[in-house]
């Protein structure tokens, strides 16, 4: 395996020419030099989504780890763990629907302050299927026409959770004893705005900033008139040629760059228990 280009401590192997990286010989379990987790952290800008293999990480060293990133989100919507409720236990049992993150979307665009991503562990998960897939949105908005851009620049995107907490799936997840809960909150009616096109608050690179699970309208346009446009984008957004897909293995851990990829989970495993911990780190206001 090739050291990529300007890493000194990180082994890494693209997924594909859009994005992803799986990166080699990282202990995250261990005390990760000042240098080495720079390099994680600039990894994770550059390709959007990164994964390790054969990690053992306990709560308490997942969560250690995440906040190396930044502070930790308590989901005012989703139940995390009584004991770690930054922890929220991605339970899929054997026979169910998978349910949970199921559709293209950015987590929590719905936020004023959207996710700057999350760091998931995999202790268990079927022997064939429940891959995620994730697409890059920087080349979605490089893929643009110079027209389509300028239009963009100067648009507003109005993003709400409604739609995705009220559905039949979501509600049966709201006063139960089941593997995933919610609790109700006043955001679930917000409307929260976001440029439609975001510059990267690091790197400075500009991306596409909309997705079908939480975008509703743009501002001053009404829903109607921005079906259309949206239609399109969400769908450019999630080209063919804009993805990686990441195939899970016990003791995997993925990360992703929220605000500039989507990514979507599979439920292509209906016979088989799954059990991933989701940690996910604020964010910050979009620009």
């Amino acid at each position: 395996m090739k050291m990529a280009e300007n890493y000194k401590t990180l082994e890494i192997k693209k997924i594909s020419n859009a994005m992803g990286a799986m990166i080699k010989g990282v202990d995250l379990s261990s005390d990760l030099s000042e240098t080495q987790f720079e390099e994680i952290r600039r990894a994770l800008f550059e390709f959007g989504a990164i994964g390790f293999r054969d990690q053992t990480l306990d709560f308490d060293t997942q969560i250690a780890f995440a906040k190396r990133f930044g502070s930790l989100e308590v989901h005012p919507i989703v139940k995390g763990m009584e004991a770690h409720p930054e922890i929220i236990k991605m339970h899929k049992p054997a026979g169910h629907q998978a349910s949970f993150g199921v559709g293209w979307h950015s987590d929590n665009s719905f936020f004023t302050e959207p996710s700057l991503g999350s760091i998931l562990f995999a202790e268990k998960v079927p022997p064939i299927g429940g891959d995620t897939l994730f697409a890059n949105q920087q080349l979605a908005y490089e893929h643009l026409s110079d027209g389509l851009k300028q239009t963009l620049e100067g648009l507003v995107a109005v993003h709400t959770a409604h739609d995705a907490y009220t559905s039949d799936t979501a509600l049966e997840k709201y006063d139960t004893d089941g593997p995933i809960q919610y609790t109700r909150s006043h955001i679930i009616e917000d409307l929260t705005e976001h440029p439609a096109i975001i510059s990267h608050p690091v790197t400075g690179k500009k991306a596409l900033y909309l997705n079908p699970m939480f975008t509703s309208h743009f501002k001053g346009w009404s829903v109607e008139e921005s079906r259309p446009l949206l239609d399109f984008l969400v769908q450019h957004g999630v080209r063919d040629d804009f993805q990686c897909r990441f195939t899970w293995q016990a003791g995997t851990v993925a990360i992703w760059d929220n605000r500039i990829v989507q990514h979507a989970a599979l439920d292509d495993y209906p016979d088989h228990e799954r059990i991933i911990y989701r940690i996910t780190v604020n964010g910050e206001k979009l620009r």
